[in-house]
């Protein structure tokens, strides 16, 4: 039987894989059965989930992830990097086990990049950045960064193209080789680029516009009815109705 701490985790991981994506809906029953817990149990990890900001609940869909906005994707990278360049800015040096782990973290990253497994490769570039945190002796804002890192995969998948793995996995080698150095102000520059990187590759519309698919859904069918009237040549022409395209437009 899994604790909630487990199923909370295991939702976190997928999430940073790009198994779950925006929106998905996760029922308590579904979950129950699959863990082999009770739906208190399952309630539970996803109340915490709630307060970490990785999912959301609503009386008529239940419990599903959150899909984040173009202000939360903002957000979430600003954050992200007031915490990781703060990080390491406030650091004395890094220790060798912690240079080890972070070089075998890089190895299987290298080794994912080059695999198929998409999943395995997204959630080892996002845990970078976790695991960097642990390193630098911040387990309090590890977690917090897990949360952060989580969101912005799923901004990622709602409003970025394909991610260029190979590119982001040499910039974290980039970091670690500025850390190795001790040179902190270079790995804290990286880091910041890096960050600036890839929030510049969100497609976020400068002006969202709410009634858009209703717009184009209702617009007039100008070619259509041009058509009607031209099909057969014998047929007198009929004088074309106004159109209420203006007014359409007034009211959209």
């Amino acid at each position: 039987m899994a604790t909630s701490s487990e199923i909370s985790d295991r939702i976190v991981e997928a999430v940073m894989a790009k198994k779950l994506a925006p929106g998905s809906r996760l029922g308590e029953q579904q979950l129950a059965m699959l863990f082999d817990c009770s739906r208190t149990i399952v309630r539970e990890a996803l109340t915490r989930l709630a307060a970490r900001g990785i999912v959301t609940v609503s009386a008529r869909r239940g419990w599903y992830v959150v899909e984040p906005s173009q202000e939360e994707a903002r957000e979430a990278f600003e954050a992200r990097r007031v915490i990781e360049t703060g990080l390491i800015r406030s650091m004395k040096g890094i220790e060798k086990p912690a240079l080890k782990r972070l070089r075998s973290h890089l190895a299987r990253e290298q080794a994912a990049v080059k695999g198929s497994d998409v999943g395995m490769r997204s959630f080892l570039l996002g845990d970078f950045h976790v695991c960097l945190a642990e390193c630098l002796g911040n387990s309090l804002l590890a977690e917090t960064l897990r949360d952060f890192t989580a969101r912005t995969t799923l901004i990622a998948m709602r409003y970025q193209t394909p991610d260029d793995a190979a590119q982001s996995c040499a910039e974290h080698v980039q970091i670690v080789q500025a850390l190795e150095a001790g040179d902190l102000a270079r790995a804290e520059e990286l880091m910041a680029a890096h960050l600036s990187t890839w929030q510049a590759k969100l497609h976020l519309p400068a002006d969202a516009d709410p009634l858009a698919q209703l717009r184009d859904a209702l617009a007039p069918m100008h070619g259509k009815a041009q058509e009607l009237h031209t099909s057969d040549p014998s047929t007198p022409a009929r004088k074309p109705r106004p159109s209420r395209s203006t007014y359409l437009g007034e009211v959209l």
